[in-house]
């Protein structure tokens, strides 16, 4: 069973005896050669900085097992970031062996690292990855040549079809069964004293090599390698970004409101919901308990129709979307091409990618954000994802309540989420002190996602969705429930009416939007859809002050892990007095012109 930890924690791993480390540059497929090796799949992505965490899992060698672990991709081991102390760390906590990931299409760069790892004397074999891309490319690599420069075994390799990973765990046990690591080629090793070079040298060592095993020949280009190489400049590449961007919002909107009509509100209306009603009528009383299980908020009522029907639809296709954007290589594109707008708010190209993760959910969106490279930047990407970027859950919702009037309400939702995002982002970058390094990222090939690896992908987010979003759900339809029965929603409406009523304007029964939003962000939007005769601007009002209210729990515990509680309570306040303020103000000035 595979586990994944966060990169801080459980020191207790660099313990562990009989460790296989699975090293490489960013972006070079370790996270497949991973998941073929152990049968475990984790997420993989093409683009870089999505390793945060270090995973492991086991591999049986031979008749033996071995713990095998991902370490975080790292262009040197030069501890000079987090992700190279890690690497280091675990390089000097005694592993049995490394596997070496190289990319075949950046080849003086993956040698550097395999370099510096020789220095560790720990046994090493390196995988060649991507020759099929580097021989569009016009490359050809002598393998053989290779790894007798290199000084240890090197395997061809295209994981994501597979290709090579028998091999390498063939290789990989050749190298274990032997009783002594010894070096076959005196000029690589790097026990030798001639290997004790600085890191020009080892620049140098590795553009030799590299010079030496790699050879040009004629290419042919594929339409995707033309394609992303066009995508890169600003003609035709913003066109293309922009159609990207419509084409994905149509289908995760369009798609998710057919599946939604088609599919779920028949399941839920006809089937789900009349079942569990008869059920329940036939062996419960009549009261509140009744009322609880299938009342007008009862928990097999509202628990189909919001998280079923509602929810689930959008959140599916989003990441069906999201995962195939990730895996071929267009999101690092989307950064560069938006670089100078996204310095003008305050945060570099690269950020884009964190941020876009914030549409799916806001918690590994701030994680994410470990990537950047100060902490300025950090603040200024979780600010942003907290306040104007709704997560799938919550967009999904936001979509079926604008559905019953009409589409201009989503656009002029968007626009304003543009607005706050613009805002939040450029106050932060004055006020907070700091800077904002330049954009560093890896440009990744563009490539058609291999279907199995894209589809493990995407089975593993809906797992994780469902279990780390369902329960909340749920506790905020059981809460729902008891407010509704005990009288007590009643009882707080009272008390909130003069902003409720009075300065937004909504009905009285939008209160419990407000109490749900805090434990799920979407459930600040589902109880409005219940409410009759609500109106187009009621309809928006209630939508602000869902985008902008209060991040949910699971929101607030990462802002105070990553930060510390005092960011977090300062974000979570900002965030409730801009959403009344924000939607108070709309409809103030509405009801002037109405």
């Amino acid at each position: 069973m595979a586990k994944c930890h966060d990169i801080n924690e459980d020191p207790r791993i660099y313990e562990k005896p009989n460790k296989i480390l699975l090293m490489g540059n960013p972006n070079v497929g370790k996270s497949v050669f991973f998941s073929n090796m152990t049968g475990i799949h984790v997420v993989s992505s093409n683009f870089a900085g999505t390793t945060v965490t270090y995973t492991e899992g086991t591999v049986n060698i031979g008749d033996k097992t071995y713990t095998l672990i991902d370490v975080p991709g790292t262009y040197s081991l030069e501890a000079t970031s987090e992700a190279e102390e890690v690497a280091i760390r675990f390089l000097n906590s005694n592993p049995v062996a490394v596997i070496c990931v190289l990319d075949a299409t950046n080849l003086e760069r993956n040698i550097k690292l395999g370099l510096e790892i020789q220095k560790y004397n720990v046994p090493v074999v390196y995988a060649l990855n991507l020759l099929d891309v580097a021989k569009r490319h016009g490359t050809e690599i002598n393998v053989g040549l290779l790894s007798r420069e290199l000084g240890a075994p090197v395997v061809p390799t295209v994981a994501v079809k597979g290709e090579g990973i028998e091999e390498l765990k063939q290789e990989l046990q050749n190298v274990l069964n032997r009783t002594q690591f010894t070096c076959s080629n005196c000029s690589a090793c790097p026990s030798c004293q001639s290997c004790s070079r600085n890191e020009l040298d080892i620049w140098s060592r590795a553009k030799y090599i590299a010079s030496r095993v790699r050879k040009n020949v004629d290419g042919n280009l594929s339409f995707l390698d033309r394609l992303g190489k066009s995508m890169l400049k600003p003609w035709p590449g913003i066109p293309i970004a922009l159609l990207i961007i419509i084409l994905s919002l149509g289908v995760i909107v369009g798609g998710g409101k057919a599946l939604r009509a088609v599919l779920l509100l028949p399941l839920v209306n006809n089937v789900l919901v009349p079942l569990f009603k008869s059920l329940f009528s036939a062996i419960v009383p009549e009261g509140v308990l009744l009322n609880i299980l299938i009342g007008e908020y009862g928990i097999f009522v509202i628990g189909f129709e919001w998280i079923i029907a509602l929810i689930f639809p959008y959140v599916f296709l989003f990441y069906v979307v999201f995962s195939f954007l990730e895996d071929s290589g267009v999101l690092p594109r989307l950064s560069v091409l938006f670089d100078n707008i996204m310095r003008k708010m305050g945060i570099q190209g690269g950020s884009m990618i964190t941020i876009l993760m914030g549409y799916g959910c806001a918690v590994p969106a701030i994680i994410g954000s470990r990537t950047a490279t100060t902490r300025k930047e950090r603040l200024i990407i979780s600010a942003v994802v907290c306040f104007a970027v709704p997560c799938i859950s919550q967009t999904g919702a936001l979509i079926s309540l604008f559905a019953n009037f009409s589409p201009v309400l989503l656009v002029l939702m968007l626009l304003l989420s543009l607005v706050i995002m613009i805002t939040v982002s450029t106050v932060l970058s004055r006020i907070l002190k700091g800077k904002v390094d330049p954009m560093v990222i890896e440009i990744p090939n563009l490539l058609m996602p291999n279907a199995k690896a894209y589809g493990k992908k995407l089975m593993l987010r809906m797992k994780h969705f469902l279990v780390e979003a369902e329960a909340p759900m749920l506790l905020s339809v059981v809460i729902a429930a008891l407010l509704k029965e005990s009288g007590l929603l009643n009882y707080i409406a009272v008390y909130l009416e003069p902003i409720v009523s009075g300065w937004l304007g909504l009905p009285k029964d939008a209160v419990i939007a407000l109490i749900l939003g805090i434990v799920r962000r979407e459930m600040a939007v589902a109880p409005l859809l219940a409410i009759e005769g609500l109106t187009a601007l009621q309809a928006f009002v209630g939508g602000t002050v869902a985008l902008l209210y209060l991040p949910c729990l699971s929101v607030f515990g990462i802002l105070s892990k990553e930060f510390n509680t005092k960011v977090a309570l300062a974000i979570g306040t900002s965030t409730v007095v801009t959403a009344f303020t924000v939607a108070g103000l709309i409809n103030q000035i509405a009801h002037l012109f109405m």
